[in-house]
């Protein structure tokens, strides 16, 4: 791993960490995010490998992330806030599942520079995998489907959140 994947890796678990502490669910959070995932799909993100089951390798780890990303948005704790803005705040699970994928990642390419590259080369040609591109699009593609769907989950339940509190001042102040 080279510095600037270490960095990226810490500014995603630093996403999660400074959702610990209730912020805003509005555009602005949208940025720093998106900038990440940009970043990271354009720096690798090449190609689609598509030989063997290279596809099913990416489709996976993309599904992963999916997963990953919207269970942690799930569990965040949200409530509208005085100004009629969605606030979000995530508990320890969500961050934990957050912390996990990334770990993940880190591991297994660790792991791979460290001693188990031939035992993952030995997987991958037993399973069909045409090698490291294949396993580098499918880690990325984790990568960025899970912050993306984080995003995206979070996005639409402040969106719900404050429509459903829309409503029920609209109806509350025709009551009265």
């Amino acid at each position: 791993m080279t510095t600037t994947d270490y960095l990226i890796n810490a500014a995603l678990v630093l996403l999660v960490v400074r959702q610990m502490h209730e912020r805003r669910v509005d555009v602005r959070s949208l940025i720093l995010p998106a900038v990440l995932v940009y970043t990271i799909a354009g720096s690798y993100l090449h190609s689609i490998p598509t030989a063997g089951n290279d596809l099913v390798l990416i489709v996976a780890l993309a599904t992963l992330g999916l997963t990953l990303g919207s269970t942690s948005a799930f569990l965040h704790t949200m409530r509208v806030g005085s100004d009629g803005v969605a606030l979000a705040r995530a508990g320890w699970v969500a961050a934990g599942l957050w912390v996990a994928g990334i770990g993940a990642r880190i591991v297994f390419v660790l792991a791979a520079e460290h001693g188990a590259g031939d035992a993952i080369a030995h997987f991958s040609a037993a399973n069909s995998i045409t090698g490291k591109d294949a396993w580098v699009t499918a880690l990325v593609l984790m990568s960025v489907c899970e912050v993306a769907a984080r995003l995206a989950t979070l996005q639409l339940r402040a969106y719900r959140l404050t429509s459903a509190n829309t409503t029920a001042r609209m109806l509350a102040g025709a009551g009265a």
